[in-house]
């Protein structure tokens, strides 16, 4: 989010002094990166999903990593495939890893799913076979197919501190084929004191399914919406909590999210000014086990050029749908909403959620909208995603027109009735320009289709949600909202507690994407207390907001142009193109990013995180 318009555009451009002044010392080139005895908890899979392309995945033939019909994903659209042949065949899927030394605890899981037409319930005739290393793991057959996907979890704590491949090899005789299908294979470290952090993130792999429609004008929805998770933990799940953001716009005696008629728990208490509604469930969720929660859903668009909220016959619908809350080693994650910045954090999830609307009003949202007709004058938009953090969409009279980037992203741009087609057509460019900068940079867009909806009268300047921006006409703004697909959609975190991890991150990759080095900007730094760092939660923040775009955006940016320059250029765009893949729809925190750029130094970077207050 641009908190004030042009908010990034108010900071002097960021850059970094000279390597001098950092006065960093170093280690001989030869030596190992610091800190390898250390265990900072992490997931070192890279592209676990396969939804990022193949890399850095060795397969048998093209045709093992793939979203071809006939098997489904675990979650997104891309799993392995191996066999399903129906004669002698083998695939083979293989990733080198290094678990870090110090890591007393290291979990390998990954999500199977097998079918078969053997029909014997004797003989293992096709095999899968998992290993790491030289060390077989388990082996799996046509004798365990199932209907849908299991969890397998394995402790690879003995390999710390080694490089080993993961492999999967499967195997079919003669006949009658048998499909090992792969999915989301994850594998997090930990010093044991801490468990792995991906998995103690709960409820996780949420699924909602949405049905709404519309009043006359777009500004009142009613319907029904339902959430299938899964407690990741192995700590039971006796409760959950949804996220009703937008009562934060309202009051409790007129909440514009209305939670009614609840299914498959009992509804709670109203918490957090009525931000948060717990559900308890009718038994204890033990780890691995699934529950479904259904309830009837009311949501009234309050007057304003906001995320939430309606300009004219304009309406702008953002974090209106309940979403669950994060429950980690921490508790549930229950903080305020801020109107300064974000408080959101939620896991990926996967949406599909039918609008129905009337037909002069165009509805752009989150994900992949096909439009079917309703009932008389009325249109039914449904818009389905996979692997995204949260469910957006517009409503109105507006101008829409379309493109497709050079890699292929098929861009919409919806503006009010005040912008001008000249406008139009230059945001249009600048967001076909933009998605495939970042992409080059961080990894494929994996949304299908980007929206974006452009009004001058956003007092906020910009804001971002999986696949659909809301902005002003500026080509800055523009290029940073769709920076956040990757920090924030893609690579998530927690935007109350780490605001610097998405705003800082998606600044520098503006400032690369305009050809933007930042020279000098860490010189004009001053900071306005020695309580105030890059690092501070938006508690802090709230409680200084005029310097909130000034640090954390700002100088945020300027400190990984200066990381930059330690590395550099070559060394810092791996460095964060693999740690998108290794973080792609999971979290980042700041510990493991400070991690992953000291693994890839021999320079002690101690000091860089000193001299710019990046605590964590």
């Amino acid at each position: 989010m641009r908190s004030t318009p042009h908010k990034s555009l108010a900071v002097a451009a960021c850059a970094a002094a000279a390597l001098t002044a950092l006065s960093l010392p170093t280690t001989p080139a030869s030596a190992a990166p610091l800190g390898a005895a250390a265990c900072t908890p992490t997931q070192v899979i890279a592209n676990g999903g396969f939804e990022n392309g193949t890399s850095p995945w060795s397969q048998s033939s093209t045709s093992v990593i793939t979203n071809r019909a006939g098997e489904s994903a675990h979650g997104g659209t891309h799993f392995a495939w191996l066999n399903g042949v129906g004669s002698t065949h083998t695939d083979t899927l293989s990733q080198s890893v290094t678990i870090p030394s110090g890591c007393s605890t290291a979990t390998l899981t990954f999500w199977l799913h097998i079918d078969t037409d053997e029909t014997t319930t004797t003989t293992a005739y096709d095999k899968l076979t998992a290993k790491i290393g030289s060390t077989t793991l388990a082996t799996y057959s046509n004798l365990d197919k199932n209907t849908g996907y299991v969890q397998k979890s394995f402790d690879v704590s003995g390999f710390a501190g080694q490089t080993v491949t993961v492999a999967f090899t499967g195997k079919e005789d003669s006949s009658l084929q048998t499909s090992f299908v792969v999915d989301d294979i994850a594998l997090a470290t930990s010093d044991g004191s801490t468990p792995p952090a991906d998995s103690t993130r709960t409820p996780s792999a949420p699924t909602y399914t949405v049905d709404l429609a519309s009043d006359t004008s777009g500004t009142s929805w009613s319907g029904h919406e339902s959430t299938t998770f899964t407690n990741a933990s192995s700590t039971a799940l006796s409760e959950v909590y949804l996220r009703l953001w937008d009562n934060a716009h309202g009051s409790c005696s007129a909440m514009p999210i209305t939670v009614s008629n609840v299914t498959g728990g009992t509804a709670g208490d109203l918490s957090v000014d009525c931000t948060a509604l717990r559900i308890d469930l009718p038994t204890p969720l033990a780890q691995g086990q699934s529950a479904t929660i259904g309830f009837d859903l009311g949501i009234t668009v309050p007057s304003g050029a906001d995320r939430f909220g309606y300009d004219g016959a304009f309406s702008n619908i953002g974090n209106a749908l309940p979403v669950l809350a994060i429950r980690d080693a921490a508790g549930w994650h229950l903080d305020p909403y801020t109107n300064n910045g974000e408080s959101f954090y939620s896991l990926a999830a996967d949406f599909k959620v039918t609008l129905d609307h009337p037909t002069g009003l165009l509805v752009p949202a989150t994900g992949t909208s096909v439009d079917t007709p309703g009932s008389s004058g009325r249109t039914l938009t449904t818009a389905t995603a996979s692997k995204v953090r949260d469910f957006a969409w517009a409503a109105g009279p507006f101008n829409k027109i379309s493109g497709t980037s050079a890699a292929g992203t098929a861009v919409n741009i919806y503006s009010v009735s005040d912008i001008s087609s000249a406008d139009a057509q230059s945001m249009l460019a600048t967001a076909k320009s933009a998605v495939d900068t970042h992409a080059a940079r961080f990894g494929a867009y994996p949304y299908g289709e980007l929206d974006a909806v452009i009004d001058n009268n956003y007092w906020f300047g910009g804001m971002e949600y999986p696949g659909f921006v809301l902005d002003l006409v500026s080509t800055t703004a523009l290029t940073h909202e769709i920076g956040h697909q990757w920090w924030y959609g893609i690579v998530g975190d927690d935007e109350y507690n780490s605001p610097w991890l998405d705003e800082a991150f998606t600044d520098y990759a503006t400032d690369l994407a305009q050809n933007k080095t930042g020279t000098g900007c860490w010189n004009s730094v001053s900071w306005a207390s020695s309580a105030e760092k890059i690092t501070n939660s938006m508690a802090y923040w709230d409680a200084h907001s005029s310097r909130y775009s000034t640090v954390v955006y700002g100088y945020g940016k300027c400190a990984l142009h200066d990381l930059r320059r330690v590395l550099g250029d070559s060394v810092m765009a791996k460095l964060l193109k693999d740690y998108a893949a290794s973080h792609w729809y999971g979290v980042s925190t700041t510990a493991e990013f400070k991690a992953a750029a000291q693994a890839v130094t021999s320079t002690d970077l101690t000091s860089l995180w000193t001299q710019h207050r990046i605590d964590g």
